[in-house]
């Protein structure tokens, strides 16, 4: 039977993802946040340079193109761990474009000019300003202040051949014609890069879109130039939880490049979660990046930044593919023994764990039935007898939660030597 008549996909069904790329500057992208908005979050440890480098490293694996390296405006020893990254960039020719973010002064520009030179490479400035109301009431800017803040700084970057990106924080939250001033003003300055931010968790995908279709149909031929010529940026965070369907939503309505982090981590509830993205994208067939490494890089993220990663976070938790409830795991076992590994992938799982580096794992108890236990001792290496395998399943019917492996060997053995 073909494999696509065993799955009826509700999703495509009027739905149709479509991008003319003569519109856009290039497909769609990814800017991996992890080692500067991702790092502040409270919970975060931040990583040694030995460990930044291992992530970065498999950012570049996975083909993310993008990557925020540092705040070179936190001091010396921030900017000792972008040169570092940024020599090892060079050094292993990796095809990541390097970015850091700045404040929208001179002074954390500045540091960028150096670096640049030194590197032979461009480092794009990512320039933040806040422009809602709200945060202008609260810091008593007024736009004048903003528009001049900002040509200050776009000015200075471009005329020492920095590439900028300018970043509106709370744009989701910001007024449309102040919003089109700032850009508008940025973009006439040189500034060929928007990022529209989610700063504060705010807005649901129907706003992104709103948003987005203003910054594309009016905020860019206003200013003069072509969709084309202007990368347009999105960056979400998770206040509500709808990181990855407000990334999803942005690549939908035409954004360039998706923002995110690994694991989602962040100040306050975390930025979108880069992962989730890029497993829903190629799951909905809009990238084909080899995400094999996917996992790898989850869980040295997980490690090395020391924040938390729950047993049930989708995908890369540990319960993301386990399974002990009797007619679940029967499934996934009949599909094993057919030797189909793509049906046992996904006949009791909307993602398919290879695509990840991953695998469904069959546990035992009280859920459990006797195929759980025949099919585990035959993974490993056991001779199946009906006495071993009811013994094991008055066992487990006795647990209160599924019997971590070593338990189960344990029983084995016990049994076995008696």
């Amino acid at each position: 039977m073909k494999e696509s008549d065993l799955i009826y996909d509700w999703n495509v069904v009027n739905y149709d993802f479509s991008r003319d790329e003569s519109n856009h500057p290039h497909p769609i992208w990814f800017d991996d946040e992890t080692l500067r908005d991702g790092l502040q979050s409270p919970s975060a440890r931040n990583p040694t340079i030995e460990e930044k480098i291992e992530l970065l490293t498999y950012m570049e694996k996975l083909g993310i193109q993008k990557v925020d390296l540092g705040l070179p405006g936190a001091g010396p020893f921030h900017i000792g761990h972008i040169d570092a990254m940024l020599t090892h960039i060079v050094e292993n020719d990796y095809q990541i474009r390097p970015g850091c973010a700045v404040r929208t002064v001179v002074s954390d520009i500045e540091p960028l000019v150096d670096l640049q030179a030194k590197h032979e490479m461009q480092i794009q400035a990512s320039a933040f300003l806040g422009t809602s109301p709200i945060r202008q009431y609260a810091e008593n800017w007024t736009m004048e202040r903003i528009l001049s803040t900002a040509e200050k700084a776009v000015s200075f970057a471009v005329d020492n051949d920095i590439p900028v990106m300018f970043v509106t924080e709370d744009t989701t939250r910001s007024k449309p014609e102040e919003i089109k001033a700032v850009y508008s003003r940025a973009i006439e300055l040189g500034a060929d890069r928007i990022c529209v931010c989610d700063t504060c968790g705010h807005v649901t995908p129907n706003g992104v879109k709103q948003l987005l279709t203003f910054i594309q149909d009016e905020v860019i031929p206003d200013a003069g130039v072509k969709r084309r010529d202007i990368e347009v940026n999105w960056h979400g965070h998770q206040d509500r939880g709808l990181g990855v369907a407000n990334n999803l939503a942005a690549a939908e309505v035409g954004a360039d490049v998706i923002h995110g982090t690994a694991l989602g981590i962040g100040e306050r509830a975390g930025n979108a979660p880069l992962d989730q993205t890029l497993v829903n994208l190629s799951l909905m067939g809009v990238i084909n990046n080899d995400l094999t490494l996917l996992n790898e890089y989850m869980l040295k993220a997980h490690e090395y930044v020391e924040v938390a990663l729950p047993r049930n976070y989708p995908v890369f938790g540990k319960d993301a593919f386990e399974t002990g409830t009797g007619v679940h795991a029967s499934a996934v076992v009949k599909a094993m023994k057919k030797g189909d590994h793509w049906l046992a992938d996904r006949v009791y799982s909307g993602v398919p764990a290879a695509d990840y580096g991953l695998q469904q794992v069959i546990r035992i108890g009280h859920m459990s039935g006797r195929s759980n236990i025949v099919w585990w001792l035959e993974q490993r290496g056991y001779e199946v007898s009906d006495e071993l395998v009811a013994h094991l399943f008055e066992i487990a019917k006795s647990q209160r939660r599924l019997m971590p492996d070593d338990e189960v060997k344990a029983a084995v053995d016990e049994f076995l030597a008696s």
